[in-house]
C-alpha cells in the first residue's frame, strides 16, 4: 500500500518526538572520530512545505513544531533547543516555511565520511528526495525499493557502526509483524547497531502488542518512550500519540529524555491529555 503521504503530517507531535530523538542519536554518533552508516528504511520526500495544500488540509504541524517555533530560547530544554536549531537550519528565513524530514536531518547532522542510505518506494517521493539531498549527494544512495529488505542487505555495514531509522506508515497491519522480524534479523546480523523504530499509538491490537513483542526480542540494551498528546476521536479510532523503541540507545538518552519529556508533554499535549512513558534497560 503506497497511499500514505507524510506531507499531511509533517511537523506534528509524532515528528517532534521522532526527530528530537534521532538528532540525539546522530549527535552521539558524531562524537567519535569514526565514520558510521545512516540507514533510513522509509525516507519520504525529505522536505515538506508547511504552506502546501496537504499541510494546510490537516494543520497538524500547528500542534507540533508550531508550538515550539517562537518559544524563547531560555524556555527550551537543551534537547528541544537542539531540535529546533536543526529545523531552523532548514529555513532560510525566520518564518517557518519548510519542515525537514529525517533524510535532510541525517544529512545535516552527519559528516562527509558518513554514508547515507535511503529507501523510498513511493515513485513520486523518490525524485523529490534526490532533489532535497543534493547538498550531500556525493555520500548518498537513494533506492526505490523495500527498506526492510534493504536493511537486511546492508547489515553489517563496512564501517561497523550504524544508526538505523525504521518508520513505516503502518497502513497495512502486517507492517507490525514485519518490523519485529526485520529487527530480529538485523540484530543477528549486526548486534551493535543502533536501531530506532517509530510506531503509532492507536486502538489497534497490533499497535498495542508491539512494545511487548519488541522487548521479547531479548536484546540487552533498549529504550522505549511514548508521548500522548490528544484524546481518542469520538469513534475511538485515530492516532493519539506515538512511541519509539530504540535498540542500543546512547547511554545519555535516558537522562536527556527524563529532563525533556515533562516539558514536551505539557507544551504539546492538549488539556488533560498529555502523557509520556519512559522505560529502558542498559546493561
Amino acid at each position: 500500500m503506497l497511499s500514505y503521504r507524510h506531507a499531511f503530517h509533517a511537523g506534528n507531535p509524532a515528528d517532534v518526538l521522532k526527530h528530537l530523538v534521532w538528532i540525539q542519536v546522530l549527535d552521539y554518533f558524531t562524537q567519535k572520530d569514526k565514520p558510521f552508516m545512516v540507514l533510513d528504511t522509509h525516507a519520504g520526500a525529505g522536505m515538506y512545505l508547511i504552506e502546501s495544500t496537504m499541510a494546510r488540509k490537516t494543520g497538524e504541524w500547528q500542534t507540533g513544531i508550531g508550538k515550539l517555533w517562537e518559544q524563547p530560547d531560555e524556555a527550551l530544554p537543551e534537547a528541544v533547543a537542539r531540535y529546533r536549531q536543526v529545523i531552523k537550519a532548514a529555513n532560510a528565513s525566520p518564518a517557518l516555511k519548510h519542515y525537514p524530514g529525517s533524510p535532510w536531518i541525517s544529512g545535516y547532522c552527519t559528516r562527509h565520511a558518513d554514508p547515507l542510505r535511503f529507501f523510498e518506494r513511493h515513485s513520486t517521493d523518490a525524485p523529490l528526495l534526490a532533489q532535497t539531498l543534493r547538498f550531500v549527494q556525493k555520500r548518498t544512495q537513494i533506492n526505490v525499493a523495500d527498506g526492510l529488505a534493504g536493511l537486511k542487505a546492508l547489515m553489517p555495514p563496512p564501517q561497523r557502526r550504524a544508526a538505523v531509522l525504521i518508520d513505516p506508515s503502518y497502513e497495512d497491519k502486517t507492517d507490525y509483524g514485519k518490523v519485529v522480524a526485520s529487527l530480529r534479523d538485523a540484530v543477528q546480523r549486526f548486534a551493535t547497531g543502533t536501531y530506532v523504530l517509530w510506531y503509532p499509538i492507536l486502538a489497534r491490537r497490533e499497535a498495542v502488542e508491539l512494545p511487548d513483542r519488541l522487548v521479547k526480542l531479548g536484546v540487552p540494551n533498549w529504550l522505549h518512550v511514548t508521548l500522548t498528546t490528544q484524546p481518542p476521536a469520538t469513534d475511538g479510532l485515530g492516532m493519539i500519540g506515538s512511541g519509539l523503541f530504540v535498540i542500543n540507545p546512547p547511554w545519555t538518552l535516558p537522562q536527556t529524555l527524563e529532563s525533556t519529556l515533562p516539558w514536551l508533554t505539557e507544551t504539546l499535549g492538549e488539556p488533560d491529555c498529555g502523557a509520556f512513558t519512559l522505560d529502558w534497560q542498559i546493561a
